[in-house]
């Protein structure tokens, strides 16, 4: 059974090759029906989940875990690194909703790319993106999640950037690229630190909990940190959150993919497998948790003034992702991973329904170019509405438990600072989502898109309600205790190192009722303001929220433009006059140097028979003296 965990990440990886290989065939040689693409691309995270659950059962059974070695990767001295796979409870628990949650966005893009000239190359992608996922949670050792961690950023790239005919979507795709660079810059030097201080004694994840405490404290909070900017980076917190929104350039099944299953919950997993070190380290864990409140807050106050679609829903998952770091930042990772597992369904559920509708009004993003679309399609409308009470946590959908158990563990543990941000953040979450539900569901149609929607195929609509039932049902995995429940993912992630503070029953019972509260407050305003607005009356938008607090500008003035100047200068000054000036200095000695040899091949044949002659002459003489 441990060579499963090699086969649940080749399954995508052998689907990108051979998908690669017949769209280059296709456009070469032959057109292949895009069906074959579609039986491939479809059938790879078939696999990959069928594995995957099958390991789940025997984990079920067990308290152990499964380690499978394909081949020594490199080994230098003592430092030995395996191309090595560890099936833990971890690792399978994301494993199992990646492959699910990836295989139904699979098959909604089937429907979604429909007739895309690219639409080989695009699921040739689409598998390598599940498959360097799939690597990142499966790797046994830091070094080779790092390539899985890279991978998803160029796969990221290669996505966002898809229509690259269009300037603007390559500008988006090289802005998630070069962000998430800055923060694996700052993994890189975590890495390379705990190298140095315990890479001898083996760099796999058991070796490094069992020798982690040798490390100085301060050392270990500087690791810790330098790690969570890689975190920051890949999961698109402040300050590194800007490449998200704009990443909605790509294809919605994409941006599905990448919110849901893959890249952007990388950091919640890195943290939560670095449990051992950040438990050493709580003012790190602190710090983690203040910026995954303040992001959360911050996305959802942008969120509330925006006016495309799929740019509020890239908010509302910085957001969300600030919920699973405050969670991870205090230590109680089985609620953050909780919030991360909920989390896929609703954010797939919303994407995909918006994808639907995008496609039904002929590519139109702009929400307020929308309305009525209740009309238009009942699937869509029930499933969004799940996803939309889902991610506002309403009882009984699956948000509701997750973000619950966050805000009770940020109150209970004495972070009253954080758990008052976070609640304002979700009646702000329910705010904008029921405003971007109300525009496009129930107000007066205000275009002539809408009243011609384009028919839906059964690969886009199918798997909306198959996550419209998961958010309905996901929740009840993680039952608290006061409702007679067991948390099933708690006892699943025992082994990580979780803080449970005790609180009273009344307490919880009030902050959970709280919570609700304060999320339908949000629900009321969005409904008095939006419900019945006037969408054929025109929209004027403006402000400092609206403009995302110019953020972008302010990046662009102070770091692209000065690095631009800087590159200029050092193109100017050191590669121009010092590297260029001192190979044009050489060559224009050697040009001096063969000016002055010219002279002596000037083409005149008495000139060279005098010369022979004085040489020779010169020669006999010295050997008339020498032998004298």
């Amino acid at each position: 059974m441990n060579e499963y965990l090699l086969w649940i990440v080749l399954s995508p990886l052998l689907g990108f090759i051979v998908l690669g290989l017949l769209y280059l065939f296709s456009i070469k040689i032959k057109k292949i029906h895009d069906y074959i693409f579609t039986i491939i691309a479809l059938l790879t995270p078939l696999v990959s989940f069928i594995l995957t659950f099958i390991i789940f059962l025997h984990l079920d059974k067990s308290s152990g875990s499964l380690q499978y070695t394909a081949f020594r990767w490199l080994k230098v001295a003592k430092f030995d690194v395996n191309i090595s796979f560890l099936g833990d409870h971890l690792s399978i628990f994301m494993a199992l909703f990646i492959t699910f949650i990836g295989g139904l966005i699979h098959i909604y893009a089937a429907g979604y790319m429909k007739g895309d000239e690219g639409y080989g190359k695009f699921f040739s992608f689409f598998n390598f993106f599940l498959g360097m996922m799939l690597i990142l949670v499966l790797a046994d050792n830091p070094v080779f999640m790092f390539f899985g961690w890279e991978g998803v950023g160029l796969c990221s790239y290669l996505l966002i950037s898809f229509y690259y005919k269009d300037a603007q979507n390559v500008i988006a795709g090289n802005k998630a690229f070069i962000l998430n660079r800055i923060g694996d810059f700052g993994f890189i030097i975590g890495l390379s630190l705990l190298f140095i201080y315990i890479g001898y004694k083996g760099f796999d994840y058991a070796s490094l909990e069992q020798n982690i405490k040798s490390i100085p404290n301060g050392m270990l909070a500087f690791i810790g940190f330098s790690l969570f900017l890689g975190a920051m980076g890949k999961s698109a917190q402040i300050p590194l959150y800007v490449w998200l929104p704009d990443a909605m350039a790509g294809p919605t099944p994409v941006s599905a993919l990448i919110h849901a299953a893959t890249m952007v919950t990388a950091g919640i997993y890195m943290v939560s497998r670095f449990h051992f070190l950040y438990s050493l380290v709580p003012n790190v864990g602190e710090f983690i948790a203040i910026i995954g409140a303040l992001s959360s807050l911050f996305a959802a106050i942008i969120a509330m003034k925006q006016r495309d679609i799929k740019k509020i829903l890239a908010y509302s998952t910085i957001s969300q992702l600030g919920y699973m770091f405050v969670a991870v930042g205090l230590g109680v990772y089985s609620a953050g991973l909780f919030h991360v597992f909920t989390h896929a369904f609703f954010k797939a559920l919303l994407f995909m329904g918006a994808g639907a509708i995008i496609l039904m009004l002929h590519h139109e993003q702009d929400i307020f170019k929308m309305g009525r679309m209740k009309d238009v399609s009942k699937t869509v409308y029930y499933t969004f509405l799940a996803a939309t009470l889902a991610i506002c946590g309403i009882f009984p959908f699956a948000g509701f438990f997750s973000k619950d158990e966050i805000l009770f563990e940020a109150f209970a543990s004495g972070h009253y600072y954080i758990w008052a941000i976070e609640l304002f953040t979700a009646g702000l979450t329910a705010y904008y989502m029921f405003r971007l539900f109300f525009v496009v569901f129930i107000a007066p149609v205000s275009n002539e898109r809408a009243k011609k929607p384009l028919k839906l195929s059964p690969f886009v609509t199918y798997p909306l309600v198959v996550l419209a039932i998961g958010c309905l049902g996901a929740g009840f995995i993680g039952i608290p205790s006061i409702f007679g429940g067991d948390n099933q993912i708690a006892i699943w992630l025992s082994f990580l190192n979780n803080n449970n503070w005790e609180t009273s029953r009344k307490i919880e019972i009030l902050l959970m009722v709280l919570n609700t509260l304060v999320a339908l407050v949000g629900v009321y305003a969005a409904y008095i303001k939006f419900a019945g607005i006037n969408l054929n009356k025109e929209m004027k938008f403006a402000g400092i929220v609206y403009r995302k607090f110019y953020i972008d500008e302010i990046y662009n003035a102070l770091f692209v433009k000065n690095l631009q100047r800087l590159s200029i200068f050092i193109y100017k000054i050191f590669d121009k006059k010092f590297i260029d000036g001192t190979v044009m200095m050489f060559a224009k000695s050697f040009y001096n140097i063969s000016e002055f040899a010219s002279v002596l091949q000037n083409g005149n044949v008495r000139f060279y028979a005098f010369s022979m002659l004085m040489g020779a002459s010169v020669f006999f003489s010295y050997m008339i003296y020498v032998m004298g």
